[in-house]
C-alpha cells in the first residue's frame, strides 16, 4: 500500500514541474513570447483554442465530480433508479448547440488569420521606378544548412538571415534536395521547403535581436530531414532599417575585393587551394552558385555550423572532423589532408571575414 502511494506522489510531483516547466522559454526562441505581428497573431488562436478546451475539460469533471458525488451509491443505496431522460428536447438541443458554437468561435479567427497570414500580394509591388517596394527573400534549405538570397538587393548569405524591423519580411522557400521546413519560433511560421514547388509567406520582426537572449532569434528545420536534422539551425539578426541598409552595403562591398594570391596570408592561400571550389567569400551573387555555405559574413556569425560555438578551436574541430559533428552532411574532413598547423590558419582567415566590424 505504501509503495503504490510512493508511486503516486511521484506521479504528482512530475506532474506539477511539468506544468511550471511549460512557462519556462528563451526568448529568441520560445513561441509562447512573440516577438512579431505573425507571432502574435498566432499566439491569439493558440490562447483562444487552448482557453475553449480548457473550459470543455473542465465543464466535463465538474459534471464527472457532481454525478459522482451525488449519486454515490453509499448514498443513495442499491436500488435507486435515476431519472429517465432518454428522448429530452431540451438535453439534445444543448448538447448540440453548445458545440456548434464553440467551433464557430474557434473557426471564424482560424479562418481570418489563414487568409490574412498568406496574403503575399504585395510580394511583387514595385515603385514608379521599378524597385520592389518589399524586401523579398529566397530561402534555400538543403542538407543540413540554410542559404537566404536577397535578389532586389544582388547579395547572398547563409546559416544568419539578417532582415530589418518594423515591415513585413517576404520569403520564397525552397529545399534544394529533401523536404524541410523553415521555422522561426518566436516570430511565426512554420512553413515546409519543398524540391517541386516553392512556398511563399511573410513575418514582421517587431523587435531588435540584439535584445535578447545571444543577439540573435533561433530558426530551426520543423521537418525531419536527415540525421543531422536536429542541428539544422539557423540565426537570425534583426537590425533598425537604417542599420540593416548599412550592412547591405558592406555586403555589396565584398564584391569588390580581390584576392592577390602573393599577399595572402597563409590561411586565405590555403582557403584559395582548398575550400573556394564549395565556398564564396563574396556575397554578391546569386543563390545556388556554391555547393556549400557563403562565408563573406562567417567572422559575424553566431555559431559554426549553426550549433557550435563561434570560437577559432570550434571551427577548428569542425573543419577536422565534418561527419563527427555533423553525421551526413556533405563537406568533407580536412583532418588527414590538412596538418592542424595549416586548418588554424584557415580557421584564422574565416574568422577574419567580416562587415560588421
Amino acid at each position: 500500500m505504501m509503495k503504490g502511494l510512493k508511486k503516486w506522489r511521484l506521479f504528482s510531483l512530475l506532474a506539477a514541474l511539468t506544468v511550471f516547466l511549460a512557462g519556462c522559454g528563451q526568448e529568441g526562441l520560445s513561441t509562447l513570447l512573440p516577438a512579431g505581428q505573425v507571432g502574435k497573431d498566432q499566439f491569439k488562436l493558440l490562447m483562444l483554442s487552448s482557453g475553449i478546451m480548457l473550459l470543455v475539460i473542465l465543464v466535463v469533471v465538474i459534471i464527472y465530480v457532481v454525478a459522482i458525488v451525488r449519486f454515490r451509491r453509499s448514498k443513495l443505496g442499491e436500488d435507486f433508479v435515476p431519472k429517465e431522460v432518454e428522448g429530452s428536447h431540451t438535453l439534445e438541443l444543448v448538447w448540440t448547440i453548445i458545440p456548434v458554437l464553440l467551433v464557430l468561435l474557434l473557426a471564424v479567427p482560424t479562418v481570418y488569420y489563414t487568409y490574412k497570414l498568406s496574403d503575399v500580394s504585395a510580394m511583387n509591388e514595385v515603385n514608379e521606378d521599378g524597385e520592389s517596394e518589399n524586401l523579398v527573400v529566397d530561402v534555400t534549405a538543403k542538407l543540413y544548412w540554410w542559404e537566404f538570397e536577397y535578389p532586389n538587393l544582388g547579395i547572398v548569405t547563409a546559416q544568419e538571415l539578417v532582415v530589418p524591423t518594423g515591415e513585413k519580411v517576404y520569403f520564397n522557400l525552397l529545399a534544394a534536395d529533401v523536404k524541410h521546413s523553415f521555422w522561426i519560433p518566436a516570430i511565426g511560421g512554420k512553413l515546409d521547403t519543398n524540391v517541386e514547388n516553392v512556398n511563399k509567406f511573410y513575418l514582421t520582426f517587431d523587435k531588435e535581436s540584439k535584445d535578447v537572449q545571444d543577439g540573435v532569434f533561433y530558426g530551426k528545420c520543423a521537418e525531419l530531414c536527415g540525421p543531422s536534422h536536429a542541428l539544422m539551425d539557423f540565426k537570425v539578426k534583426s537590425l533598425p532599417r537604417a542599420e540593416f541598409d548599412k550592412w547591405v552595403t558592406a555586403m555589396q562591398a565584398t564584391g569588390e575585393e580581390t584576392t592577390d594570391v602573393a599577399a595572402a596570408g597563409q590561411g586565405e592561400e590555403l582557403f584559395q587551394q582548398s575550400c573556394i571550389a564549395c565556398h564564396a567569400t563574396s556575397a554578391v551573387g546569386e543563390g545556388g552558385d556554391k555547393a556549400g555555405p557563403n562565408l563573406a559574413s562567417f567572422g559575424d556569425r553566431n555559431r559554426v555550423a549553426g550549433f557550435m560555438d563561434h570560437t577559432q578551436e570550434d571551427l577548428v574541430e569542425w573543419i577536422s572532423d565534418t561527419q563527427k559533428q555533423k553525421p551526413g552532411n556533405l563537406m568533407p574532413s580536412f583532418g588527414e589532408q590538412l596538418s592542424n598547423e595549416e586548418i588554424n590558419s584557415i580557421a584564422e582567415y574565416l574568422m577574419g571575414l567580416s562587415v560588421e566590424k
